[in-house]
């Protein structure tokens, strides 16, 4: 029988942080940008970042480049530096010999986060992928849940949600239905139902997802 999980992907599968790091400090070398620029870069794209932020970059430092050139690098550098554990790849790759059906449902432009996917390995071991640029529609709303589900090719029922994130990844698997693994380290926001498993990383999601399996 075919299980359904969803993951979500920065902080949970792969360390964006690190590579935020990586690549903000890659884009300000090549472009040769001032320690202002470095700064600027590191706050705004804190939590997400999209074409946009680069279009506000080009402006606010006076930038000859193109906006998309520079989306398009801190695109590659991104995907260049971002790391998926191996016991992490290995875990997945058990789920699907487990007939398990995996997707990542995840926050953030479309381009950048398959460009990670890719990367990492990740794009092999998944069945479908929803982003929220795709539909212009973030997590916690159920709709990208709906959407990850229909490129996976099954429906939401039964299925589990899987994330480090309080209120788009397991308040937003609640709304979807389905049952949630919360990685713990964000602040649990007041009022929010619990997670229905927590763990300390998102192998040992994949131990209880595993031993799920009839």
């Amino acid at each position: 029988m075919s299980r359904l999980v969803f993951f979500d992907l920065d902080g949970t599968l792969v360390d964006r942080q690190t590579a935020l790091s990586d690549a903000v400090t890659g884009l300000c070398r090549s472009r040769s940008l001032p320690p202002a620029a470095d700064q600027w870069l590191r706050t705004q794209l804190a939590d997400r970042a999209n074409a946009a932020d680069f279009a506000r970059l080009r402006e606010s430092f006076g930038l000859e480049v193109s906006a998309a050139d520079l989306w398009q690098e801190f695109i590659d550098l991104m995907a260049a530096s971002v790391t998926c554990r191996p016991e992490v790849l290995e875990g997945l790759a058990r789920l699907r010999a487990a007939a398990w059906t995996i997707g990542v449902v995840t926050n953030g432009a479309g381009d950048i986060q398959r460009a990670k996917l890719a990367e990492t390995g990740l794009a092999d071991l998944v069945d479908g992928v929803a982003a929220s640029g795709d539909l212009e529609i973030r997590k916690p709303d159920r709709r990208l849940f709906e959407l990850g589900a229909t490129r996976c090719g099954v429906d939401l029922a039964g299925g589990w949600m899987v994330g480090d994130n309080p209120t788009g990844d397991i308040g937003g698997g609640h709304q979807a239905g389905l049952r949630t693994i919360w990685l713990r380290g964000r602040p649990w926001p007041e009022g929010l139902p619990d997670a229905h498993r927590v763990v300390d990383d998102v192998t040992d999601a994949i131990t209880i997802l595993l031993n799920e399996t009839e």
